[in-house]
């Protein structure tokens, strides 16, 4: 019996190659005759796997000797804390005399909204600047549906932090790629002949295509179990001057930053400082060979850019007949989350259940916003986006 299609957002489809030689390790890691579940985080094994998972991402992504890579727990949201604390010590430690100090936030969705709200909670008496709202410019003045345009963002001369999230993934919109796009992140706009205080949150788009201006940033945060592997492994991108000492930036007044959030902790330790995330690792590990051997990011670019193409197509399809609806005005719509309604008296629960008689699975939009959702991660492949669209079709006749 055939598998199902996972279209879940996450945790989300994984390569079934990569399931079945993850199986055989779960037995024996490397030779060992000790499961990776059960092996030692110290074992020169497994320490030799985190260094490889370290260079291949680090060779597929082309980041930079003057970034760490390093590997942590706790999700997107726990970077929301972390990057907070760390980039506030950054700066006690460059201008310790400042009495003001502020954040920039860029809102574009559900996930930088909350970035946000946490970033107020953890600010230790600095300030939040929405640099853009993307509400102020919806249809209705309260959804997320569009990347704003360049115009609409007003930076500080000198925040601590600048923050945007890549891709939404509850609302589907994403940034370009593409520095000629509208949509593009205006990385135009910032300061200057500095070492930016950029941070992105790339959780929901890690490894599907390359990522503009990476060596600009400051760090790059990212949960694994989008693209990569299962729950339980972030990702850390992390620029050298930013891996500060967070005990001297508390002596000058900035918030206490826990041990296990510090970066500098992280880095010096090999990201070994306590237990890792082991088998989330050995699997991101697994998927990411298999990525090199496929092209890497520019394969998936290639991948992804005609999956997204193909969904996109059928709901401009759908919305000649009345029958479907974009929920994301054109040309701000995310490759790795598409989100549509389906219209008419109980049409929405029709088409999740024709959906689900044909294995195409958790196709259901996020609870705070509804409709239909489409993750295509790189694990989704074209065949099976192609079966999806098949189907979609077949329901607009049926509807007609």
């Amino acid at each position: 019996m055939p598998r199902p299609t996972n279209f879940g957002a996450g945790p989300s489809a994984l390569p079934e190659s990569v399931l079945e030689e993850a199986a055989k390790g779960l037995l024996d890691f490397d030779g060992t005759g000790i499961g990776i579940a059960e092996i030692s985080h110290r074992s020169k094994q497994f320490t030799a796997f985190v260094r490889k998972l370290e260079h291949l991402i680090r060779t597929q992504l082309g980041v930079p000797p003057t970034h760490a890579i390093l590997f942590t727990q706790g999700g997107g949201t726990g970077q929301f804390s972390a990057v907070v604390l760390n980039m506030l010590a950054r700066h006690h430690l460059l201008y310790p005399d400042h009495n003001e100090r502020i954040m920039d936030y860029t809102v574009t969705g559900s996930w930088s909204k909350k970035a946000a709200e946490e970033a107020r909670r953890m600010s230790g008496g600095a300030s939040v600047n929405i640099a853009a709202d993307a509400r102020n410019y919806s249809k209705d003045a309260k959804s997320f549906d569009n990347i704003p345009a360049h115009d609409a963002y007003s930076f500080s001369p000198d925040p601590a932090l600048i923050y945007y999230c890549e891709n939404e993934t509850v609302d589907g919109v994403q940034f370009s790629h593409d520095d000629a796009s509208p949509a593009a992140f205006p990385f135009h706009l910032l300061p200057k002949n500095t070492l930016l205080p950029l941070v992105a949150d790339y959780s929901s788009s890690f490894m599907s295509r390359p990522i503009p201006h990476l060596a600009e940033h400051a760090v790059i945060f990212a949960g694994a179990q989008k693209n990569i592997g299962p729950a339980g492994l972030t990702i850390l991108i992390v620029r050298q001057d930013c891996l500060v000492d967070v005990d001297a930036a508390a002596k000058l007044g900035a918030v206490p930053v826990p041990i296990s959030m510090s970066y500098k902790t992280l880095a010096d330790s090999g990201s070994l400082y306590n237990t890792p995330s082991v088998l989330p690792i050995y699997i991101s590990g697994l998927v990411l060979e298999r990525s090199k051997a496929l092209g890497g990011v520019e394969y998936y670019e290639g991948v992804n850019r005609r999956k997204a193409l193909k969904v996109y197509a059928v709901i401009k399809e759908g919305e000649e007949k009345a029958k479907l609806r974009a929920k994301v005005k054109e040309g701000s719509g995310s490759w790795m989350n598409i989100v549509l309604d389906v219209l008419g008296d109980g049409a929405e629960a029709k088409f999740l259940a024709g959906a689900e008689a044909k294995g195409l699975k958790a196709l259901k939009g996020h609870r705070s916003v509804g409709g239909i959702r489409v993750s295509l991660y790189n694990a989704i492949s074209e065949e099976q986006t192609d079966q999806l669209v098949s189907y979609i079709r077949e329901f607009l006749t049926e509807e007609s």
